[in-house]
């Protein structure tokens, strides 16, 4: 199935614009983040692969190389199958206020709506076109992103210590 599921996004995208990552337990697709909606929606809506429930979005954190990953689980439920999408996130600088960005794929499947302001809340990736983008785990006023590697613990939060000695 990952034969032809790769051979049509190549032919739809580029052959350089999509790729199989070699090594891994599933079936991964890298994908720019330029084409990560057109992708996803091609995968929803094609009959031959109908990926019409998203399980799950991870951020990784690969410090430090200054990249970041977004892994989307897709499956199949008529067709019990299941893909992994990857896309790659390189940063310039990793101050919290820059943020890497990628577009939201939460108009494709609803569930990226909460997997995506995990990852916002936790590793900073900013996710454009997102309808309601705001920390789901976190207190509003939360300074850093918990998740990143290079992220140092609060001494307190309003007054309140919070790190043990």
């Amino acid at each position: 199935m990952i034969d032809k599921i790769l051979k049509h996004l190549q032919a739809e995208f580029g052959v350089q614009s999509v790729a199989l990552l070699e090594g891994t337990k599933q079936d991964t697709v890298v994908v720019p983040k330029e084409h990560l909606v057109d992708v996803c929606k091609l995968l929803r809506d094609h009959k031959e692969f109908y990926f019409d429930f998203l399980a799950n979005i991870t951020a990784v954190d690969y410090h430090p190389e200054n990249r970041f990953a977004l892994v989307y689980n897709l499956a199949s439920l008529p067709y019990q199958t299941q893909l992994t999408i990857r896309v790659e996130l390189p940063m310039e600088n990793r101050d919290e206020n820059n943020l890497p960005e990628v577009p939201s794929v939460s108009s494709i499947w609803r569930t990226a709506d909460w997997h995506e302001r995990e990852a916002f809340d936790l590793m900073g990736i900013y996710f454009t076109d997102h309808p309601d983008l705001r920390r789901i785990l976190l207190p509003d006023d939360w300074a850093g992103f918990p998740l990143r590697k290079d992220y140092k613990d609060a001494e307190s939060y309003h007054g309140i210590k919070i790190k043990g000695e």
